[in-house]
């Protein structure tokens, strides 16, 4: 078959971005043709058709989210409804080329169904599929009822009938069970849950002549410990909890370096950290600078994978309240790290009945977690037998040949 990816955005380490290129990987091995359209496109997209207004940062996109949401947002929805059908007409033509030029058998549609950052994207896209009647698989990562950002707005009705739709040729995935049973009670839809996923069959990589240096680069001593935030600076990732966990680990230079970019959702959040941080006596570093799908050279300095980092860490932390499923959990699997994380609502419902050992926070930082944690990093050969149950256990539930039996059956039955 001939199937497209259509997003917001196929650019940088964000776990919708990673999860096609998985997606992608496994459905070209089982003989599919790929094709890839968003706002912006780099790494294994790069090649993809670029429609810019396709992009939530496009300026008249935010504008009409900024009108949509939040206790600023316009009284007269219905004004601001027939707006965004406006905009989505002038999606319609470029999306219609990409889907006909291509000649797709199906689209894959990655979270521009289900959370509404691009409005007119979402609804130009239920137009188009109903006009087309193109087989479609909608891949909800997370939807607009579990963030608090989407809670207050003036047009419920068009997220209710938009996000997602209901149409009979869209096929939809959800990632956890908790969205699937939200999604079938709140919407009537079915869909199947796809977890996920990471390729446990290739072994991780490891210290090489071109990351060797990665910890200097950060200037982080022989004896410090590296802590890293693998995330986006984004509020429910909870980073104030792994803030908090440095200073009470009590370690000589108490620092937290966090991989990703901090503007996603505004910056106030990121402000708010570091004025917290200062107050604690932690340093909080952004290496998203440094951090990249592909390792390469910018003008005078390095710029290395998300994988090097994480080779390098001596513990991750991940206090979210809440995740569609935790890219990064799996990573820090896939690394055989030790981490602090917080038991959000799919962790417990998904991912700690299968026998996963992580340290575990529950809403705040508890004394007993920061002596475990202290005892842990001075106990290497408990800390190996931890992470090998959890890697044994992930490949069992969350491989890529776990995804492709998925993609099989879901394929035969489209």
């Amino acid at each position: 078959m001939r199937i497209g990816f259509i997003a917001t955005r196929l650019s940088g380490t964000d776990g919708v971005t990673l999860e096609v290129e998985k997606w992608a990987r496994v459905l070209s091995r089982m003989g599919h043709e790929i094709f890839f359209c968003a706002g912006e496109v780099s790494g294994y997209a790069k090649k993809g058709t670029v429609i810019p207004k396709l992009h939530f940062a496009d300026q008249t996109i935010q504008s009409l989210s900024i009108r949509a949401f939040g206790e600023g947002s316009e009284p007269d929805g219905e004004k601001l409804a027939d707006q965004i059908y406006n905009r989505a007409d002038e999606i319609r033509a470029p999306l219609r080329w990409f889907i006909r030029s291509n000649k797709l058998d199906l689209i894959i549609v990655q979270n521009a169904l289900t959370i509404p950052m691009n409005l007119p994207l979402g609804v130009c896209l239920t137009g188009l599929i109903a006009e087309l009647g193109i087989n479609t698989i909608g891949h909800h990562h997370d939807f607009f009822w579990e963030r608090q950002r989407y809670q207050t707005n003036a047009i419920l009705d068009l997220l209710d009938t938009t996000f997602p739709a209901k149409l009979p040729t869209i096929h939809h995935i959800t990632i956890n069970s908790i969205a699937q049973s939200r999604l079938k009670a709140r919407r009537g839809i079915d869909s199947i849950v796809i977890p996920n996923v990471h390729d446990f069959s290739t072994p991780p990589p490891s210290f090489d002549d071109y990351n060797y240096d990665f910890r200097k680069t950060l200037d982080i001593g022989e004896e410090d410990i590296f802590i890293l935030q693998p995330t986006r600076v984004i509020q429910r990732k909870g980073i104030e909890m792994a803030i908090e966990l440095v200073k009470r680990l009590s370690f000589p230079n108490p620092s937290l370096y966090i991989t990703h970019r901090s503007d996603d959702e505004g910056l106030s959040y990121w402000h708010w950290l570091k004025r917290e941080a200062k107050v604690m006596g932690v340093q909080i570093a952004l290496i998203d600078h440094l951090i990249s799908q592909e390792r390469s050279m910018i003008k005078n300095y390095k710029v290395y994978s998300l994988w090097d980092a994480y080779i390098h860490a001596d513990l991750i932390t991940y206090p979210s309240l809440y995740e569609g499923f935790g890219n990064a959990l799996l990573e820090t699997i896939y690394f055989k790290k030790l981490a602090v994380i917080n038991r959000y609502p799919v962790y417990n419902a998904d991912i700690k009945p299968l026998g996963v050992e992580f340290l575990e926070l529950d809403g705040f930082v508890d004394e007993n977690v920061v002596n475990q944690t202290r005892d842990l990093l001075n106990d290497p050969e408990r800390v190996r037998q931890m992470v090998e149950n959890n890697y044994q256990i992930a490949s069992e539930n969350f491989s890529y040949q776990v995804l492709e039996n998925k993609l099989r059956e879901l394929l035969a039955n489209i």
